[in-house]
Order: C-alpha cells, then structure tokens, then sequence
C-alpha cells in the first residue's frame, strides 16, 4: 500500500515531513567528509584525529571500505603503469614523444614508456615500398618535345623526420621528382635521352631527388628511378620512327663492316707473315747454298794447287758422271766373232708404260734398255774394253 494511505503507517520517503522519527537522506556535504577522511586514513592522515563515529560497527566498516578503495587506487596505478609496454615489429620504428615533443626512436622488440598522457608512441613501417608514377611532355636542350614517364619508389629511412620535419614527405617527393626531371631532361638532347642516356639520365635523376630529399629532412630514401624509354609527340612520332631506323642501319652496317675488318686483317697479316718466312727461308737457303759453293770452290782450289793433273782428271771424271748418268743407251766395242746375246727386258718396258702417266713432263721419257750378255771369254780385247769401263 501507499505510504499515505491509511495503515500505511505514514512513512515518508523523504524523510521527517510528517514524522520526526523517520530518518532523512544523508547530507551530501557529510558523505564528501567521509570520504575524504577515508582516504586520509588509508594514506595514515588520519591517525590523530578523533573518530566521529559512535559505535565498533561504525568503524570497522570504515576500514574495509578503506581497504577496498586502497585495493582498487593500486589496481588502477598498475594497469596505468603496464599501459605503457608497446612492441615494435621487425618493420617498424616507434617513435616515442613526451608531451607532444620528440625524445626517442626505438627498433624492434618489446619496450616500455611513461604512459598516458605523459609519453606516447608512434609506429612507423620502415621497410614499406611507395611507388607512384610520372609523366609529361617537356622540352630538351636542343629545343625538341619529348614525352617521359618514370617510376619512383622509396621508403622511409628516419621515422623522427618523416614525422616531425616536413609536413606532407610523399607530396613534396612527388614536387621534387617534377622538378628534377625537368631541369635533367632539359639539360639532355633528345637523341641522348632517347638512345643511349637512358640509363645515365635515370641515375641522374635518382641522385638529384635524395639530394633534395636529404636538404628537406623528409626522412624518405629513394630506392629505385624505373625510366620509360622516351617517346616524341604523335604529330612527329613517323618523322622519329624513320630516323630510329635509319640510325640502326647506320649501326648495322658498321657492325658488319667492322666484322669484315676483323675478318680480313688477320689473314692479310698471316699471308704477310708467311711470305715474309718464306722469303727469309729463301735468303737463308741461297746465302747456304752460295757459301757451301764457294766452300767446295776454294777445297777444289786448294787441291789443284797441290796436283793439277790428278784434280783435273778427276773433275773431268766427275763432269762426264753426270753428264751420261742420265743416259739410257750403252754402247758395246764388240769384235768380230765375239758371238753376243742380246736380251730384251719386256717386264721393265711394261712397268715404265705403268707409270708412264705419273713422269714429269719436263723429263724425257727413259727409251728400253738393251742389255748385252756377253760370254765368257779370254780375248784380250774384251778385257781391256772392261778395264776401260772400270776406269770410267
């Protein structure tokens, strides 16, 4: 029932209106002292003062209060204490600030900071590659149009400037590399950027960039400048595509003529150097054969003075040697009654018509040899006519 109706026993929630027995809600004032003196106690600031309270119930309920609320203020430090452990992965950096100002940039592994809001951390992946591409139409140094599209990539390398230094790092890499490239592309001539300087105009551009980047403290390394070949405007693009090829076959023939070079010039010297041998050979041979004639000339001489007669009978000997050596008839002083055979040798007749086709031209072909087998005898004659021969 009601608390104002009739048996309700008239008990007013709020306390004493109609009943001065009925306690009323506590007094603000008096639970804010409470507590107060509570957590004083708990510190040991209220060891001398004396207890308000009227009765042991009263009182060891304040302790275990105070205990409870002491429990909680310690729980509470330390969860606020551990909040301030943070691991950094192997491709970050944390980057520790205090009250908003740099104080440390720690690697990876676990670590610990003053935590909020005392000190914070910020992670920064260090090892993440940012690619973005750029291409425009610009002039070169002799005045021509040329289209060039690159690829830049980087990373960061300083966590502590990336972010504290500059403002926007990836928009003023991407302002430096448009500048770069036109100052280098307008440094180059169009043949340079599009032939041969494409390599040599990328790293140029690449060194050109770090540099600003490093002037800038951006904290961003630029790891790699991938270069498009370079492409005239479509208006000339079969004017330029004519000069390519005309330039390739200049390349071309080049390469072709100097493979014949190569090709031509060390048989030239090789044929040189043999005739040069063979030419010394012939000196060597005739200067040889020159001394061991004059040699032979001054022995034949020498002997001469010393016999006259025997040196030209043997000379003569000599000479008639070599002059019937060659002479395929022989002539036999045969007398009257000798009774001579004469055979005819039919094998080696034969054998000489064998190799009649291999003899020399230049040689007269050997005619049949005669023999005469003569018998034993003891005509006086005959005998000198062999003594003769012998002599011969």
């Amino acid at each position: 029932m009601a608390w104002n109706e009739p048996g309700g026993g008239n008990q007013d929630p709020w306390g004493g209106k109609n009943g001065g027995d009925n306690q009323g809600p506590p007094d603000l004032d008096e639970v804010v002292r409470k507590l107060q003196e509570q957590i004083a106690g708990f510190f040991g600031g209220g060891e001398n003062k004396p207890s308000r309270r009227s009765s042991s119930g009263g009182d060891d309920g304040d302790q275990f209060g105070t205990r409870i609320i002491g429990v909680v203020l310690g729980l509470a430090v330390v969860v606020w204490l551990a909040s301030g452990i943070y691991i950094v992965e192997p491709a970050e950096r944390g980057v520790v600030t205090r009250f908003g100002a740099y104080v440390d940039t720690t690697g990876p592994g676990p670590h610990w900071h003053l935590p909020l809001p005392i000190e914070s951390v910020a992670k920064v992946n260090v090892d993440e590659i940012s690619t973005f591409s750029h291409r425009a139409a610009m002039l070169t140094q002799d005045e021509n149009i040329v289209e060039v599209e690159l690829t830049v990539q980087s990373r960061i390398q300083d966590a502590a400037d990336y972010l504290f230094q500059d403002q926007s790092p990836e928009r003023t890499l991407n302002d430096a590399t448009v500048t770069v490239v036109r100052v280098t592309i307008g440094q180059s001539k169009l043949d340079y950027v599009m032939t041969e300087g494409r390599g040599a105009v990328a790293i140029t551009i690449k060194e050109r960039i770090q540099a600003l980047m490093d002037q800038y403290k951006t904290g961003l390394v630029v790891t790699s400048i991938n270069m498009q070949p370079a492409k005239p405007p479509d208006q000339v693009k079969a004017a330029f595509d004519d000069a390519i090829k005309a330039r390739e076959d200049k390349e071309r023939l080049e390469n072709q003529a100097e493979a014949y070079s190569n090709e031509v010039l060390p048989q030239a010297r090789g044929g040189a150097a043999r005739i040069l041998a063979d030419a010394k050979a012939y000196r060597d041979r005739v200067v040889a054969e020159s001394e061991g004639e004059a040699s032979r000339f001054t022995a034949v001489l020498n002997q001469y003075a010393k016999a006259p007669e025997v040196t030209r009978q043997r000379l003569y000997l000599e000479t008639m040697e070599q002059v019937l050596s060659g002479n395929n008839k022989i002539l036999l002083d045969v007398h009257e009654g000798a009774n001579s055979l004469l055979y005819l040798p039919v094998e080696q007749l034969m054998k000489q018509q064998k190799l009649q086709p291999v003899i020399e031209p230049s040689r007269p072909e050997p005619a049949a040899t005669t023999t005469l087998m003569l018998p034993e005898h003891n005509d006086p004659s005959s005998r000198t006519v062999d003594r003769d021969r012998r002599a011969r």
